[in-house]
């Protein structure tokens, strides 16, 4: 029941009154990026949904056009190019804030695995392992609130299939698993944990454990 009705109805309610009390401060972010560098305010992905659908996600622009297309950050050194506004977007993670509109038409979720690039073969064939990919991808998840970027791929893919496993056990267990996620994540934001440039940075643990 709670994966079939309240979670979708959560995500309505949670992302619609997201939507209403950040819309000022994102017409404000919107300004500053076309005041900041040349190019869109929004940044458009194809990324890979549940079942391997693919679907747009949106962003705020974070990085120059000139940035290299359909490549996951890690693979090039993406802070040798930042702004310094922009640098200052994704350590917030204020460059996420568009995703609202995803999850409130229902190609994303609250919390979830993180929408893989649809080129992203390495981290797409490690979710199949464990069924990663055959739920709704989340603006955050059990893997963001332990390391995000500092994770290698093989333990990002093991933090994404415990989510999954929980998810699929349903009622009380999975409500309370998304609510850690949740809270977890705010904490991980203000503190800018696991946020790393050009790498997936110095976490890089054999195996991960549901807590």
């Amino acid at each position: 029941m709670y994966n079939r009705f309240w979670k979708r109805l959560i995500d309505i309610v949670l992302s619609g009154i997201g939507i209403i009390v950040v819309s000022i401060p994102m017409l404000i972010i919107a300004l500053i990026i076309k005041i900041d560098s040349t190019g869109p305010v929004f940044f458009k992905q194809k990324r890979f949904g549940m079942h391997r659908k693919e679907f747009t996600i949106i962003k705020f622009r974070s990085m120059p056009i000139t940035a290299p297309k359909d490549v996951p950050t890690h693979q090039f050194k993406a802070e040798d190019m930042l702004s310094g506004f922009q640098r200052f977007l994704r350590k917030s993670s204020l460059d996420e804030l568009p995703q609202f509109f995803c999850i409130f038409i229902g190609t994303m979720s609250i919390v979830g695995p993180r929408p893989a690039l649809w080129n992203q073969d390495d981290l797409i064939s490690e979710r199949d392992k464990y069924g990663a990919n055959d739920i709704k991808p989340g603006l955050t998840g059990w893997a963001q609130i332990h390391g995000r970027d500092e994770i290698e791929i093989p333990l990002k893919a093991k933090y994404d299939g415990d989510y999954t496993a929980k998810l699929k056990q349903g009622g009380f267990k999975a409500f309370w698993f998304d609510i850690r996620c949740f809270f977890g994540s705010i904490i991980a934001v203000i503190k800018k944990d696991g946020v790393v440039e050009g790498g997936t940075g110095k976490i890089n643990r054999q195996k991960a454990e549901v807590e």
